[in-house]
């Protein structure tokens, strides 16, 4: 590989890195209000990481992150699951009733199978989450975030979408969000705000 390719290389990665952190700043801009109706909710029949069909009531019983992006990701997603280990390792017991869910913006590539490699070294209390494009699109409306495709060379291309973690509570409702690479403090004082509120 040239120089000069490397470098057209490492250019389009930062792109797309950037595209991602422009599109969880759109998010923050545009988000309904809660005189809207917020957002969460609505109603979408998918799969998980072993295939077994899961839904919006997945959401519902106990404290969650939720986590939209795709398998061949090459900074957002590998780094946010990295962070999300590491919150559920530095909480250890306190994240008991826990659970995470890494939503697939990508289902076209994003099988069952490659979910389950590509989310299993995090934790076991991570859910790999992919089904039918046209559900994947209602759970993505449903929580107004952004999932879309950006074409690359011949057929490859990048799926541009919101880098930020979603903090659900118990019920399936909206309680926050952890910021792209946000400090670790303070986004493990944000979980546990969460935890305490679904005590």
């Amino acid at each position: 590989m040239s120089a000069m390719t490397s470098r057209l290389r490492l250019a389009l990665w930062a792109l797309v890195a950037l595209a991602a952190v422009a599109a969880t700043l759109l998010f923050f801009v545009t988000r309904p209000g809660p005189e809207s109706g917020g957002i969460g909710g609505g109603s979408y029949a998918l799969v998980d990481q072993r295939g077994n069909p899961v839904d919006q009531s997945m959401l519902v019983g106990q404290p969650s992150l939720l986590f939209f992006g795709y398998t061949h990701c090459p900074d957002v997603c590998p780094t946010t699951m990295g962070e999300m280990a590491g919150w559920f390792a530095d909480l250890g017991d306190e994240a008991e009733n826990l659970k995470a869910f890494f939503v697939t913006v990508d289902p076209e590539r994003d099988t069952p199978e490659i979910l389950n490699g590509y989310v299993s070294w995090v934790s076991d209390r991570v859910t790999g989450v992919t089904g039918k494009p046209e559900e994947i699109a209602k759970m993505v409306k449903a929580w107004k975030v952004l999932g879309e495709k950006v074409p690359g060379e011949g057929s490859d291309y990048t799926m541009n979408h919101t880098a930020s973690v979603f903090l659900v509570n118990a019920q399936g409702g909206f309680e926050g969000t952890i910021a792209y690479q946000e400090d670790a403090t303070t986004a493990l004082a944000k979980i546990r705000k969460l935890l305490g509120k679904s005590a």
